[in-house]
């Protein structure tokens, strides 16, 4: 609730009578996080020191927060902000539009405004290269209708993205977006008609050929040009200039209308000889533009291509297998957890899933970018949008809807396109301050030309020349262009970006910390050596650890079980289980006390370690790259398991390539230190760290930051989170789990080491594209404008360039879709 208030109650639960003003606004917030009345008290303090705050009360009870505040001084957005500054967040809801009518990056900046104003609107962006705008705001406070009134009162027109039945909205987004680009060529084909004789004219001048039209019919093909085929702009600029802004159909208005009625008063008061006329240089400009636009248009669609690829492999039906009745053909959102569906040869996996019976190979290249099919077998998980080989299969359900894999990778990039980079909000600036800033320059031009005798007609042409070749398009374009250029084309190669601070920072990395288990080793250790001490039976050894371990889910807890499940060991019931991070497991099996793990566990349990002879043996094992954990019953220790875990292929490669681009790799691992040292110099890490615990990554991240490092963490996603938050850029390794995309910055979707170069590599080349297209957008303008001050450049070229620019900057976005990870 956000309500406008001139008087009330102190809110229930305590704080001080508040003295009502005009612009005292109340509040009520949904808090996530709070675990005890600490908590409420840190938010509470965190928001009543906000300047503006008038009084606050936390409801731990409730997890709620009811801020009354003068709307004058504050808004919603700076109240989320301190809620999330004091380690909690406040409760959003996130809703999309598509913005037509937008024509420049000061358009995008008058939507965006528009929305921000909204009662309860804690962000809202507006991508100019997508037409798109994105808000979050508070729980029930913002709906469809709200936003749509907002950005049409600000001048344009707006559909929701936030209908159910997405598949059904795209097809009519691409349906409408392909309705829309066939009347803009129809419409250019008419105006490049009409404005080709007013051209051929002037190219015959040129050629020596004495030959003009007649002016009735250079005014008969100008005028549906400037007032039919560019109505467009006229109504563009009236919007803007009706909602006190200006963008550029002000300056395209402005430009070609000068030069039209220039041509018409000439024509009007011309003796019976020839006059000059500028009809060419009117139908030009707009022709020209136009061209211009649906260019930009088709290029901006083929920057989010990865998007709309990636939206495609969403199949909308499926064969649902029912007992007794055989297939049914189903639609996808009628699908439940636990049902079983079929996939026949050449065919997409509809949903997320298990292989309930058979077998194939699965295509999964756009999902994860690895380029060789798959095997799988009974058991094995699969991810919707693969594609099915030669083999059948019956897969029972795990996810649908939203949250299948896909769904998932989808609404990262989304969000990861929709960002603004910090240079962008220097472009926003310039932007809105832009198109008044030409028109003033362009009424300096006029003045100028006038004052040192050139004449009237010549000051316009000139002043016009100005209008038409500034070009706040190609800034507007510059950035959001090559981040959804870039972000698709990691996407399509298996590297999820999720917002551009994951893509600034990585940019910077000169350190890499890997984790081992999972991320330079497969992550599917297998038991080696089971080695008891005298009087202790190898089974019963093998029975009680794998008893303990089928509790725990950790990979080397999983090949313990599994080596018993396959010597046929019959595991017994487990009571008070009990796990200690990064050290070990303990519980009761038949009156009997388990401890399995470390030396620091037994050390902590004040049982003695192995005999002098077995420690030797297992020093040497762990010199040989393999994990031991010790085991104690009964408080006594009882023998050991050796474990291996191969080195993933091309974890060595990929560590060279790190260090040949500058950048120190280490690893951190809970295993021993010869454990770790041996791998580090199998792989050349410039050094490898045992017995670290997973709070102590974090620290250590920490402390190469504070040495001034810019640090990435490699991870699983899930026993390495705390690290992963603490990094520079998180990158969480395969599996795409909810965990690893909502920790990590970069998700990589399959667990290959040499996408963590790859990573950086994308991120180097989007930001060199960014810089080169900002490049180009100013340079556009610093260098076009004054030459069309100074009368070097005619109207018509003034046009061309400025169509040309918005093209230029797209097409070198484009050049990012080429990007594959190098092999």
């Amino acid at each position: 609730m956000d309500r406008r208030t001139d008087e009330y109650d102190t809110a229930a639960g305590g704080g001080a009578s508040v003295q009502p003003t005009a612009n005292t606004s109340e509040v009520n917030l949904e808090i996530e996080g709070m675990t005890c009345a600490n908590c409420a008290g840190r938010v509470e303090k965190a928001i009543a020191g906000l300047d503006g705050v008038s009084d606050v009360t936390v409801n731990f009870a409730l997890n709620s927060a009811n801020v009354h505040f003068d709307d004058s001084k504050l808004d919603t957005s700076k109240i989320a902000e301190a809620v999330a500054d004091s380690g909690y967040s406040v409760v959003t809801q996130q809703l999309s539009f598509d913005v037509d009518g937008m024509t420049c990056a000061n358009c995008a900046l008058r939507v965006e405004k528009a929305l921000s104003a909204l009662p309860g609107v804690t962000t809202a962006s507006v991508n100019f290269a997508l037409e798109r705008a994105d808000i979050s705001a508070l729980s029930g406070k913002v709906n469809d209708a709200i936003a749509i009134k907002a950005i049409e009162d600000a001048g344009y027109h707006a559909t929701s993205r936030n209908k159910s039945g997405s598949e059904d909205g795209d097809a009519d987004e691409a349906t409408r977006n392909e309705k829309k680009q066939d009347k803009s060529l129809i419409l250019l084909a008419v105006s490049a008609l009409l404005t080709a004789p007013l051209v051929l004219q002037m190219v015959w001048m040129n050629l020596g050929v004495s030959y003009h039209l007649p002016a009735w019919v250079e005014l008969a093909l100008a005028t549906p040009v400037q007032f039919y085929i560019g109505a467009r702009f006229y109504q563009g600029a009236y919007a803007a200039l009706r909602h006190r802004s200006a963008n550029m159909d002000v300056l395209v208005a402005l430009g070609t209308s000068a030069a039209y009625f220039l041509s018409l008063y000439n024509m009007l008061t011309a003796n019976a000889g020839q006059t000059h006329l500028y009809f060419e240089a009117s139908a030009a400009i707009i022709t020209l533009i136009l061209a211009g636009k649906i260019m930009e248009e088709r290029a901006k669609r083929g920057a989010s291509a990865a998007i709309r690829e990636l939206m495609a492999l969403r199949p909308r039906r499926a064969r649902k297998v029912v007992a007794g009745e055989g297939e049914q053909d189903v639609a996808i959102e009628s699908l439940s957890v636990g049902d079983i569906v079929r996939v026949l040869p050449g065919e997409r996996v509809p949903v997320d899933g298990k292989v309930h019976a058979g077998e194939s190979e699965l295509d999964e290249s756009l999902i994860t970018g690895e380029t060789r099919p798959v095997a799988r077998v009974s058991g094995d998980t699969v991810v919707g949008g693969a594609v099915n080989g030669t083999g059948r299969l019956d897969i029972e359900v795990s996810a649908v809807g939203d949250d299948t894999t896909l769904s998932r990778i989808i609404r990262l990039v989304e969000k990861a396109q929709t960002g603004k980079a910090p240079v962008q909000k220097l472009v926003d600036r310039v932007s809105a301050v832009f198109v008044p800033i030409v028109v003033v320059v362009a009424l300096l031009t006029l003045g100028a030309w006038l004052f040192t005798g050139f004449g009237a007609e010549a000051s316009i042409v000139a002043a016009v020349s100005v209008l038409v070749i500034a070009c706040p398009c190609a800034l507007g374009l510059a950035t959001p262009t090559a981040l959804v250029a870039g972000t698709g084309s990691a996407a399509r190669n298996g590297i999820l970006i999720r917002n551009f601070e994951a893509l600034e920072q990585a940019h910077n990395v000169d350190t890499v910390i890997f984790d081992k288990t999972g991320t330079l080793t497969e992550g599917t250790p297998t038991v080696r050596d089971i080695c008891p001490v005298e009087g202790v039976d190898r089974n019963e050894l093998l029975r009680l650890t794998a008893a303990v371990q089928a509790a725990s889910e950790h990979p080397l807890a999983r090949a313990v079980v599994s080596i018993a499940k396959d010597e046929g060991v019959s595991l017994p019931d487990i009571d008070n289980f009990k796990g200690k991070t990064g050290a070990g497991v303990m519980a009761d099996v038949e009156k009997h006390k388990i401890a399995i793990g470390s030396e620091a566990l037994l050390s902590d349990l004040d049982i003695a370690g192995p005999p002098q002879d077995l420690a030797k043996d297992i020093k040497k094992h762990e010199g040989e790259g393999r994990t031991v954990i010790l085991v104690a019953i009964d408080g006594t220790f009882a023998g050991y398991l050796t474990l291996e875990d191969r080195i993933r292929e091309g974890a060595k490669q990929a560590i060279a390539d790190l260090k040949a681009r500058g950048i120190s790799s280490i690893m951190l691992s809970g295993d021993s230190q010869d454990v770790a040292s041996h791998v580090a110099r199998e792989l050349g890490l410039e050094r490898g760290e045992g017995r670290i615990r997973p709070q102590d990554k974090a620290r250590e991240v920490e402390k190469l930051r504070k040495e001034g490092r810019h640090v990435a963490m490699v991870g699983d996603g899930i026993n390495d989170a705390p690290a992963l938050a603490a990094a520079d850029v998180g990158i969480a390794m395969g599996g795409g789990t909810d965990v690893a995309m909502e920790t990590a910055g970069i998700t990589l979707m399959r667990s290959d080491p040499a996408l963590v170069s790859a990573a950086i590599d994308i991120s180097i080349a989007t930001r060199r594209k960014i810089a080169q297209n900002l490049f180009w957008a100013f340079a556009y303008n610093v260098v076009g404008v004054p030459l069309a001050a100074f009368g070097v450049l005619s109207p018509a070229i003034a046009g061309a360039a400025m169509a040309l620019s918005s093209v230029s900057v797209v097409g070198n976005s484009l050049t990012l879709r080429r990007w594959t990870v190098r092999k």
